[in-house]
């Protein structure tokens, strides 16, 4: 019973490395198109792409509930500690920046002479996974940083935002919104922006606040209404807005969170 936790724990390790098939399944490919000088253009193919995204989804539940399981059991051993923040680096941090690189690729493939670009370019793209690594490294070793708060952005919640890249793509309707994720700069500002949030210092909210009372969990309760009302609205854009609410509202109500 007690190792239940590390099971689930192991499942989010599974879903991670799923998405990561997924991701490199999936590929750019060229097709034929008269309306094109050359005859071909290339294309995402956004098939297995969006899976990994799902993958990481419920890798992201499987997180939740190893911990909801180990203090349901009382099995909060250093070993399912450990093996929890391995699992993370794999699903919200290697994953993610495997999609980013698959968008990078597509980006550089649509540049005169892309194909041949320097991989120097694509590096950026693994930057999300390295942060990822020292943050949860840095977690496992801060004694000092109170539960009802984070230091930096969770990885969790970084990851997921990436993965709501190939979301958007798979029901994009606008050309602005093809643009915008095949623009090489913007992917690289995401990587960047996701990545230093990580490593941060911020506080930012849990969801166990010190306080009791509707009012505690004001912070919480402004970026459950703001994903509801992006997800009503915006589609699968709530999930990158969403988390810019998440940092946004920690931001806002600073002294209340680490009060």
């Amino acid at each position: 019973m007690k190792n239940i936790p590390n099971y689930i724990t192991l499942l989010n390790l599974l879903l991670g490395m799923l998405a990561i098939i997924f991701c490199l399944q999936n590929g750019m490919i060229t097709v034929q198109d008269e309306r094109e000088l050359a005859g071909y253009r290339i294309e995402l193919q956004p098939e297995k792409l969006y899976l990994a995204s799902f993958c990481i989804l419920l890798a992201a539940i499987a997180d939740f509930f190893d911990g909801f399981a180990a203090r349901l059991l009382q099995a909060n051993g250093e070993m399912g500690k450990q093996l929890d923040s391995l699992a993370d680096v794999v699903s919200f941090g290697v994953a993610p920046s495997i999609i980013i690189y698959q968008f990078l690729r597509l980006s550089l493939a649509t540049e005169e002479d892309g194909l041949d670009a320097s991989m120097i370019w694509l590096l950026p793209a693994f930057a999300p996974a390295l942060a990822a690594a020292w943050r949860l490294a840095r977690f496992n070793i801060d004694i000092s940083t109170p539960s009802h708060y984070f230091r930096g952005t969770p990885v969790p919640a970084a990851g997921l935002a990436i993965a709501g890249l190939p979301l958007i793509w798979w029901k994009a309707t606008q050309q602005w919104e093809i643009d915008i994720l095949t623009n090489k700069w913007t992917l690289y500002l995401v990587a960047i922006i996701i990545s230093i949030l990580m490593v941060s210092n911020l506080p930012i909210m849990s969801n166990k606040p010190r306080g009791k009372g509707a009012s505690a969990f004001l912070p919480q309760f402004s970026v459950i209404l703001t994903a509801i009302v992006a997800a009503l609205f915006l589609g699968w854009w709530a999930v990158p807005v969403t988390f810019a609410a998440f940092v946004i509202f920690s931001l806002v109500f600073k002294k209340q969170i680490i009060q």
